[in-house]
Parts: structure tokens; C-alpha cells; sequence
């Protein structure tokens, strides 16, 4: 049992004089100058990295031709390159040989590059879209079924707020293939109203009543006209259609407030707004 004993306190001590050993040899010492060295870098890196920033989205907000989703595209770009280059750097100071590494990013490419050809796709449709600039911070777009303002943008999606409410993130990939309709990027727009009346009604009456109503709102442009013409004959009603050109802003004020005020107004005429129905005829045989 002694024997035992004194062996484990010979193999504790080997234990603990190789490893005094080692914080007292020049490995020690030169790991701790490359990582005391690599932290300074990793600190310098971060503050250089922070002003040239800085100096890049100052000169990109002087210009008025670049909107701000592409000046915050490009920024985010930029600081993903800079901390690529500053974290190569700190391990390169640590010791690291990076020759092994940089030789295996063929292989290794074409790797990611089959996992990640989603990432990859999103990232070249934003910069498409961005090149383009279908579309600008606070914009209200249709993107395919989809519509909203476009609240921000990054290198992989863009987000959507609906009208009620909603946060909607849409890849990258998705907004570039489908039709993108922007409301905010034009400096007027048609307001499309449908208004059906009675077959049996005086439709000269009925179109002065919807003429009348239309062009008394001061939001519509009264230069480019108003267009009030039956449009279908359809299965319960002739159906009016009502076309005045208004500001994008009162798009939705003018159509909200003729379709709360057109029932009232035809029925102070006796017209009233028809319902649909069916008539069913019996063969007495």
C-alpha cells in the first residue's frame, strides 16, 4: 500500500513540475505576447472598423440619388468584409497558420455553396434590388399577393408592415421574382369604384348623382378629368364605374368616404343600391 501511495506522489508531482515547466518556458511566453498581441489587434481592428464606418455612412447620406435602403445595404456589406478581414488577421496573430486553411476554401466552397444556394441566392436578389431600387424605406408596395411598407432591408429578406398591423419578412429571392408594384413611387393615382343601381332606375339620374358626388371632394385632381360610365351589365344591377385621379396619400380617404356616402346620396334620388338576386320561374305542367 505504501509503494502505492508513493507512487501516486510521484507520478502527482511529474505532473505538477511539467506543468510549472511549461508556464515558465519561452512556448508560454511567445503564446502569451501572440495573444496579449492578437487582443490589442482584436481592439485597434474593432475602433478602425467603427470609423470607417462611420466615415462611409456620413459620404453615403450626403448623396440624394442613393436611397437609404441602399445605403444600408452597402454598409452592411462593408462591415461583414471588414470583420472577415479583422478575425483573419487575429488568428493569424494567434499562431495560426491560415495557408492550410485559405488551400481548403476550394473544397470547402463548393460545400457551403451547395448548403447554403439559398443564402447565396437572397444575398444577389437584394443587390439586385438594390441596384434597381424598386422600392425605398416607407414605401407602400404589392409584392405579388403580398402588400405593405417596407420597413427595412438586409442582406436576406425584406420586412413588410400590413395596413393592419401585421410584421411580414419576405426572402430576398421571392420580392425579385415576383411583381413588384410600388404606390409611393408615382405622383398621382386612379381610384377604381364600382356602383351598381337598379335596372329599372333613370340612369341619367343615377351617373349626375355619382358625377356630382365624385367631383366634390377636394382631394381629386380635376385637371386629368373624372370618368363616371356604365361599365357591365350585370346579372342584378348596371354597374357604374367611377374613375377619379387623386394623390397617392388619398387613395384610401376618397374611396373609404364615397363608398359611406354614395347609399345616402342615391337614395335622396329614390335609387336604391340593388342586392343580388334570382328570379325562379315554375312550369305549371
Amino acid at each position: 500500500m505504501s509503494l502505492f501511495f508513493a507512487l501516486a506522489s510521484e507520478a502527482s508531482s511529474d505532473k505538477l513540475f511539467n506543468s510549472l515547466a511549461f508556464w515558465n518556458s519561452d512556448e508560454f511566453f511567445s503564446f502569451l505576447k501572440n495573444f496579449i498581441s492578437a487582443i490589442l489587434v482584436l481592439i485597434i481592428g474593432w475602433i478602425a472598423l467603427k470609423i470607417v464606418v462611420s466615415i462611409i455612412k456620413k459620404t453615403l447620406r450626403r448623396s440624394k440619388k442613393l436611397s437609404e435602403l441602399f445605403q444600408d445595404y452597402i454598409i452592411k456589406i462593408v462591415k461583414i468584409l471588414c470583420w472577415v478581414v479583422l478575425l483573419v488577421t487575429v488568428l493569424a496573430q494567434l499562431g495560426i497558420n491560415m495557408a492550410p486553411m485559405i488551400a481548403g476554401l476550394g473544397i470547402t466552397g463548393v460545400v457551403l455553396g451547395l448548403a447554403l444556394k439559398d443564402s447565396i441566392s437572397n444575398f444577389f436578389a437584394g443587390f439586385m434590388i438594390i441596384i434597381n431600387q424598386l422600392f425605398r424605406k416607407g414605401d407602400y408596395v404589392q409584392l405579388g399577393s403580398l402588400a405593405g411598407t417596407i420597413k427595412s432591408m438586409d442582406l436576406m429578406s425584406v420586412r413588410l408592415s400590413t395596413p393592419d398591423g401585421k410584421n411580414i419578412t419576405v426572402s430576398n429571392n421571392i420580392v425579385w421574382g415576383a411583381p413588384v408594384t410600388n404606390f409611393s413611387d408615382i405622383d398621382k393615382r386612379r381610384v377604381d369604384i364600382i356602383v351598381g343601381v337598379p335596372y329599372d332606375c333613370d340612369l341619367k339620374v343615377a351617373k349626375q348623382v355619382l358625377s356630382d358626388l365624385i367631383n366634390s371632394y377636394p382631394e381629386v385632381i380635376q385637371d386629368l378629368g373624372v370618368t363616371v360610365e356604365i361599365s357591365e351589365l350585370g346579372d342584378s344591377s348596371i354597374n357604374f364605374v367611377v374613375r377619379p385621379w387623386v394623390l397617392p396619400s388619398n387613395y384610401w380617404p376618397v374611396l373609404y368616404r364615397f363608398n359611406s356616402e354614395v347609399v345616402d346620396k342615391l337614395a335622396e334620388k329614390n335609387i336604391s343600391v340593388p342586392f343580388p338576386q334570382m328570379d325562379v320561374h315554375f312550369d305549371k305542367e
